[in-house]
Parts: C-alpha cells; structure tokens; sequence
C-alpha cells in the first residue's frame, strides 16, 4: 500500500496520475501548502525539502520497513521498478525513458513553474521575468513537439516520460502558451486527456493556476515567502 503525501499541483498530479494508470493500492494524506503544513516536523522526516509529492512505501519488496521517497521524478522511476510498469527493460528504451523524465524535472516543470508565478501569482508584474520564462516554455514546447512528430508517445511506448510531463502541458494557457501552435504536442495532449486513468485523476480537480479567490498575505507568505529571512 502506497501513502501519497498530496496536493493537486502538477507534481502531485504525476504521481495519482501513475497510481491510477497502473492500479497499485495507494491512499492519500493531503498536504495543505497554503496553511504551511508542509513545514510540519512529521512531513519534513519523509521530504526535507519540505515540497509535495512525497510517499512512503508501506509493503516494500523483500519485506522490511517502509521506505520513504521524496522528489516527484524520483518516485516515479522507484514505482515503475517496483511495480514493473511503464518502465521498458531494455537498457536502450529505458535510458531513453529517463531522459525525457530529467528533462522533465529539469527543464519543464522548473520553467513553467516560474512562467506560472511571474504570470498569475507575482503581487506585480515584473515584464523581464515574464518574457524570459514564458519564451523558455516557449522553447520547451517546441521541442517536445519536435519529439513526438511522427510518435504517439515521447519515448516509444506509454510510460513514465508521459506521465512526468502532461500535469505540466494542462496549465499551457496561464503558462502562455496555445496548443494549436505545437500540432504534434496537441495530438499527444488529446490523446492523454482521454485516457480513462487521466479522466480519474483530474475529476474535480482545480488547475493550479486558477484559484477560486485570490491569495491571502499569510497564503502568500507561506507559499513563496519560505525563503526571506
């Protein structure tokens, strides 16, 4: 049984996302970001970064304790050897799977991140991040649209590499983003969004970026004032 530490933030949704593909028995514990309950001493033992996702493993292979992951990447090459899904074996297809899931990690998620808060969240704008971050998406979708021209999914078969990266393509729109720009990645995009898991997975969930009423002063200070001393 997996415990999900969650909040529906694309990184959360990546990891309900492969629990709801591949059928493995999880529950969730939600993590309220705005009322700071990440910060708790309990959360911060199983993900010192003090950020969601994060799981615990309650019935390990081979038996023992339960094993602790945080860091949404991470977790989900640790399910896909667990579980023995959506991961290829063959070392060619495999390395090509992970590739595109650090270039995920590093690259999308990260960028359209700050696209998301320079955009929708910044109390001001500030019109240099708001270029730099949304050309850089710009790029990213470009040549992730490069990638599936010709293919149904980023790296050969379904499998983790798309289940990294569609949380990240849902909010194109407050990331500045048109889908009808990218006809390979729409085409991908669609074919996702029907999927019966991915319907699960998002029934009544709010996108990240639109949020019923505006943050306040605390939600905000919790949220992205962590680092000011």
């Amino acid at each position: 049984m997996i415990e999900l530490y969650f909040a529906a933030t694309p990184n959360g949704l990546k990891i309900k996302l492969f629990l709801e593909e591949t059928g493995l028995p999880y529950f969730i514990t939600p993590v309220s970001l705005s009322k700071g309950e990440q910060f708790q001493p309990a959360f911060l033992a199983i993900s010192p970064n003090n950020k969601i996702p994060a799981i615990v493993d309650h019935a390990p292979a081979g038996g023992g304790a339960p094993i602790t992951v945080f860091e949404s990447g991470a977790i989900l090459q640790y399910l896909a050897e667990k579980s023995g899904q959506l991961m290829p074996s063959d070392v060619r297809d495999r390395i090509e799977v992970l590739e595109w899931l650090y270039w995920q990690v590093g690259g999308l998620g990260p960028m359209g991140g700050q696209a998301g808060h320079f955009r929708v969240y910044a109390p001001e704008p500030v019109p240099y991040a708001i270029d730099r971050y949304t050309r850089e998406v710009t790029r990213l979708y470009g040549v992730l649209d490069r990638r599936l021209a010709g293919r149904d999914f980023i790296a050969g078969a379904f499998s983790i590499a798309d289940i990294a990266c569609y949380p990240w393509i849902v909010p194109h729109e407050p990331h500045g983003q048109t889908l009808s720009d990218f006809p390979n990645l729409e085409r991908w995009f669609m074919a996702i969004s029907a999927r019966p898991a991915t319907q699960r997975t998002y029934e009544g969930v709010e996108n990240a970026y639109t949020p019923k009423q505006p943050l306040s002063e605390e939600e905000r200070r919790v949220l992205f004032g962590q680092g000011k001393r």
